[in-house]
């Protein structure tokens, strides 16, 4: 008689779960987490999402014409508004009324000089705070004199003025002459005088409210 396979008490051996092993379901779960990983990284969108968005961008200055090796600085005496031309003749500064515009008229006040212009955008953005500023600190002996650079013709500034209701000095600067006597290149460009002439700040940039008040304030006279 053929001999039988003895019997065994020995229990038959199972995987985990079912029929896999434990190295299956250790594989198997590697997959799964590769997979989501990808399809996070291919279903995010590139850049910031949510959250607190990136500030705005502020505007900068319409450069027309290089920068110059030196230019004015904090601590030089501010030029007068008069320049004398290759030509031999004077160009002195006058607002928009045809009256002249002379800084020495202005000593003891604080001076804000903005050089600008009507067709310049940034120029536009600011007037506001130009607007406001003046308004706000006329009595505490601020002048502002905003020098209208290449424009057409006084009668169209003075049309723009009106328009946005520009209450402070403007001075028509017909072939920028008094724009390159300080040195500019850029439109806006911001000249900050202290009541004794001497410039505090120069600034080739348009400004918001934040930025332009403290200069404003440095340049007021005592009291």
């Amino acid at each position: 008689m053929a001999e039988r396979p003895g019997f065994s008490h020995q229990k038959e051996q199972h995987g985990l779960v079912g029929p896999f092993s434990g190295r299956q379901l250790i594989a198997a779960l590697l997959v799964v987490v590769v997979a989501a990983i990808v399809l996070v990284g291919v279903t995010t969108p590139l850049g910031q999402v949510g959250g607190t968005p990136p500030p705005d961008p502020q505007a900068t200055a319409f450069v027309i014409g290089p920068a110059p090796a030196v230019g004015l600085k904090p601590g030089d005496l501010a030029p007068e508004f008069s320049v004398q031309r290759a030509d031999g003749t004077t160009f002195q500064l006058h607002d928009l009324d045809g009256n002249p515009i002379r800084l020495a008229d202005l000593r003891g006040k604080g001076v804000w000089v903005n050089f600008w212009a009507t067709w310049c955008p940034p120029c536009q953005q600011e007037l506001p705070v130009l607007r406001d500023l003046a308004d706000q600190y006329r009595d505490r002996g601020l002048e502002v004199v905003a020098v209208s650079v290449q424009e057409t013709s006084p009668a169209d500034v003075q049309a723009f003025a009106d328009k946005y209701q520009l209450g402070y000095t403007i001075g028509f600067d017909t072939s920028a002459d008094i724009f390159h006597l300080y040195k500019g290149y850029a439109l806006p460009t911001h000249v900050f005088i202290g009541p004794d002439g001497v410039i505090r700040d120069v600034v080739y940039a348009p400004l918001t409210a934040a930025q332009a008040e403290p200069r404003v304030q440095a340049i007021l006279p005592p009291g």
